[in-house]
């Protein structure tokens, strides 16, 4: 890129995306920005370390999780105003989804901040992308472990048609499955694992046939349950319509092959277009 055309970075916050296994995935405008901050917020300095150590990048981290984040955020609001770059970054993943973020960003749009997004990995984005069900989708996050807030929640959530994304611990998977075949045996799922890392792995099926996983799996799971199932119901008679499409059809190909395409294609049972080819060739 022309160095000329390169964005120029205003102080402000923000909110950059970081790999969520594969360290190839990060983006040149998130390592340019980071390079340029003045401050950086991260949830485990350890963590964060090793990613920016990777990448070659000096400058000062700091540690922003759920139980500093007020105390810290009003400090970034005045860093700020007095016109420094800050950056927000999380273990994996889009900051602020999900992981601590929230009360800053709304402290800086109060304050009318500059506040931008640095687009780039997303577990649920990554785990939709792939599951081959509806991209029209409601990312809960996190669910809850008590029994009774778990039960109204889903008991809400089965009444939505798209499909759903959860993230979940992997050593309560099997707790979760349980729960899910009471409230979405209507439903498939994909169970994202390790994405982007050597040994990730995608299970598919369906809630009602889905297995216990191994007790001894670690990290966190991306869960993403289909849209609902509907089984289609078959049609009881032959419109007129299908009907001269079949004696069309019946001149050129078999009994068989015309019974599977216009079952296949009018949702007829099969059994029913059988019969009416036969009564064509009496």
């Amino acid at each position: 890129m022309d160095k000329n055309k390169q964005q120029i970075i205003n102080s402000g916050l923000y909110l950059i995306s970081t790999p969520i296994g594969n360290m190839e995935d990060i983006t040149f405008r998130a390592l340019n920005i980071l390079k340029k901050s003045d401050i950086i917020l991260c949830e485990d300095t350890r963590r964060s370390g090793k990613l920016l150590s990777h990448f070659k990048i000096n400058n000062k981290l700091m540690p922003y999780h759920k139980f500093n984040e007020k105390k810290i955020s009003t400090m970034i609001v005045e860093s700020i105003k007095k016109n420094k770059i800050v950056s927000l970054i999380s273990d994996a993943g889009t900051p602020s989804i999900s992981d601590p973020g929230m009360i800053l960003v709304n402290m800086c749009i109060k304050e009318n901040l500059l506040v931008l997004p640095i687009p780039g990995p997303s577990a649920v984005t990554a785990a939709i992308s792939i599951s081959g069900f509806s991209d029209k989708y409601l990312f809960y996050g996190f669910l809850p472990k008590k029994q009774k807030e778990l039960e109204r929640i889903f008991k809400n959530l089965n009444n939505i048609e798209h499909s759903l994304v959860f993230f979940i611990p992997a050593q309560k998977i099997n707790f979760y499955i349980d729960q899910f075949k009471k409230y979405f045996l209507d439903r498939k799922i994909l169970i994202a694992r390790e994405m982007t890392k050597i040994h990730e792995e995608f299970i598919r099926s369906t809630v009602k046939l889905i297995k216990k996983l191994p007790e001894n799996i670690k990290g966190e799971l991306t869960i993403v349950l289909s849209e609902k199932i509907k089984e289609k119901k078959n049609k009881e008679e032959i419109s007129e319509s299908v009907k001269i499409e079949i004696k069309k059809m019946i001149k050129k190909y078999s009994h068989k092959d015309v019974v599977e395409f216009v079952s296949k294609k009018e949702n007829l049972k099969k059994k029913l277009i059988y019969e009416y080819c036969l009564k064509l060739k009496k």
